[in-house]
């Protein structure tokens, strides 16, 4: 079973604003409402690619009540935990000026809140999967994914971190299945800006070597590298397609990866459908359906290389 957390959801309004210009009255052209937060995408992608799967984790006011709403409504199950006081985020993102978004900041989330979670987590069996992915509240330790982590340990769960920063780094050393960081992200760990092939591949490595055992590296419209714990290195470039919309692509890539794992337990098949999963949703306004990544799937070609150098 494959368990996904996200702690800080969230409404997503996303809007075209045609000429978008500060300090001036701007009308929006088309707009939608969805829910959001990298767990709850990456358990919507699993769930069109009819991958069993559960959704934990909070939410507050009349936000959060959409959001479940919303996500029920979508045939997502769902397990959150209902804060005393605080509303969940809504996060505007405008579609046509790709990357410019404003994100909430979402509610307090209490200590006795936080206990309840844990005690969720801490009921999972021996093979399954947990997904630790997206911002950490500001009322909650940067170290948070690590402490759920410790707490799971020996018990023979697969823990996939998709974060950035602190919470990723501090990840590391309770040595996670699978971190999935973008480019960007992986170049502010190291303070580079990281353009050559070999550079992703050296500075992927090191986090390897920090301890995550499997290291997916999504590169936008360059591809995707893998480096996976057996020792391989696999690579792709992106399929051909036009860019419609970079959001949840990357939560796309991880539920794609869970699912091709799941399904064959090879890490070629498994990296082959996460970049398929990751493409088609760039390619489509929202979230890719299962027909549109089998679609993708014999376009996606994928390098190995063994022993890599680094």
């Amino acid at each position: 079973m494959i368990y996904t957390v996200t702690l800080n959801p969230s409404l997503d309004y996303i809007v075209t604003v045609p000429d978008f210009a500060t300090g001036a009255t701007n009308r929006v052209q088309e707009e939608y409402v969805l829910p959001g937060g990298k767990g709850i995408n990456v358990s919507l992608v699993l769930n069109k690619l009819g991958v069993e799967n559960t959704a934990y984790g909070f939410r507050a006011g009349f936000v959060g009540e959409e959001i479940q709403r919303r996500l029920e409504a979508l045939h997502c199950t769902v397990d959150f935990i209902e804060l005393a006081s605080g509303t969940s985020r809504i996060n505007i993102k405008l579609k046509n000026y790709e990357g410019t978004e404003i994100n909430g900041m979402g509610p307090k989330v209490s200590s006795g809140e936080w206990e309840q979670l844990l005690e969720k987590l801490d009921r999972l069996l021996a093979g399954d999967t947990l997904v630790l992915a997206g911002s950490i509240p500001v009322s909650l330790s940067n170290d948070i994914y690590r402490e759920i982590m410790d707490m799971l340990a020996g018990k023979d769960i697969d823990v996939v971190v998709d974060a950035s920063g602190a919470a990723l780094a501090g990840a590391l050393e309770a040595h996670p299945f699978l971190i999935k960081p973008n480019r960007d992200e992986l170049g502010q760990i190291f303070g580079k800006r990281l353009t050559a092939r070999n550079d992703i591949l050296e500075c992927a490595g090191k986090l390897q070597r920090r301890g995550a055992r499997n290291v997916l590296v999504s590169l936008a419209g360059d591809g995707a590298v893998l480096l996976a714990e057996d020792g391989s290195v696999y690579e792709s470039p992106a399929p051909k397609g036009e860019l419609v919309n970079g959001v949840g692509a990357g939560d796309s890539m991880v539920a794609g990866f869970l699912a091709g794992w799941q399904k064959s337990r090879d890490f070629s098949y498994a990296f082959r459908m996460a970049v398929a999963a990751g493409s088609a949703s760039a390619f489509s306004d929202h979230l890719a359906e299962a027909d549109e990544i089998a679609g993708l799937m014999g376009e996606i070609e994928v390098a190995e290389k063994s022993g890599f150098f680094y």
